[in-house]
């Protein structure tokens, strides 16, 4: 064990949680554990199985962890709670803090943020339930184009559908509302899906995803095999540059810090649209975050101990 990880203290890895996303937050951090093991840093596993902030406060206190690496995907990890009750037992952890998390996993917030910042995002509406107007009227807004229906609160393109015939808006909203009370409404773009890792404030290399689905739905995200990822994006250098350069800002615009991902659409004439920002990205064996990293010369291991060093600068 070097002395570099020794200053570094016992690292605590948060992972699971109670979300639609808890076999993903494992497999984040079980690959996130075993990089920090072969490191030589002193590091725990710990499986968090509860929402209740008694509970986990009493766990982090048994644990005497001196810094957490936060892979938790999804409601308590990327909503800001886990970071405020981390933040009341003193103890530092990766990514970004209670407010920007809170922010940017409320995909109609992030929206409203971003269209303040004059980031472009795409043309949209939000539906609560029991309080939105016939179907059929939001076809009629988008002058009949397919839209997108998401939750307001969920990753890993949980709960979306892409809707093309207004006899299927219906089951996409009941599909949605499935995973809370708001619900986003978004103009189909037809482009190149793009996505730009941000690493302590700078923007990776950016990726171009190709799913062999329709779009880049949940087993896209996560089975080998299932989507192609170039890297870096094919797309003119000058597009290239612009992208990160949005990604970046929008980023900024809600105060994240550390780390995020920001998924991008490039239409047809190369006009890119934040969709959204992942404050605490995959950490698996297919995830886009360290593949960037990598493209940029920073293997897993390097990834892991460099967000540690940030949470500890914190």
């Amino acid at each position: 064990m070097s002395s570099d990880t020794v200053r570094l203290g016992r690292i605590g890895v948060l992972m699971g949680g109670c979300s639609s996303e808890r076999e993903i937050s494992l497999r984040s951090g079980e690959a996130v554990y075993t990089a920090l093991q072969e490191c030589g840093c002193q590091v725990s596993k710990m499986d968090i199985t509860s929402e209740d902030a008694d509970k986990i406060v009493h766990l982090l206190e048994e644990s005497k962890i001196e810094v957490a690496f936060i892979t938790l995907h999804g409601r308590l990890g990327e909503d800001g709670r886990i970071q405020a009750i981390l933040e009341k037992v003193r103890v530092p952890y990766t990514g970004s803090g209670v407010g920007a998390s809170r922010r940017a996993l409320n995909k109609i917030m992030t929206q409203d943020l971003l269209n303040k910042a004059r980031i472009p995002v795409p043309e949209h509406r939000v539906a609560r339930k029991g309080r939105f107007p016939d179907p059929e009227s939001f076809f009629k807004e988008f002058g009949g184009q397919p839209l997108v229906v998401k939750p307001a609160n969920e990753g890993s393109s949980i709960g979306i559908t892409i809707v093309r015939k207004k006899e299927d808006i219906q089951p996409a909203l009941e599909l949605a509302f499935q995973y809370g009370d708001e619900i986003l409404l978004e103009k189909f773009i037809n482009g190149k899906e793009l996505t730009v890792g941000i690493l302590d404030e700078k923007a990776l290399p950016v990726i171009e995803i190709k799913p062999k689905a329709i779009f880049f739905d949940f087993q896209a995200k996560y089975l080998a095999g299932t989507t192609e990822y170039i890297i870096p994006a094919q797309i003119p250098p000058d597009i290239s540059t612009r992208v990160q350069e949005i990604a970046t800002q929008a980023h900024r615009a809600l105060g994240c810090r550390h780390l995020s991902r920001v998924d991008v659409l490039l239409d047809a004439e190369n006009r890119p649209y934040v969709l959204e920002i992942n404050t605490i990205p995959g950490f698996t064996k297919t995830s886009l975050l360290p593949k960037a990293a990598a493209a940029a010369g920073l293997s897993f291991q390097d990834l892991c101990l460099k967000l540690i060093h940030l949470a500890h600068e914190k």
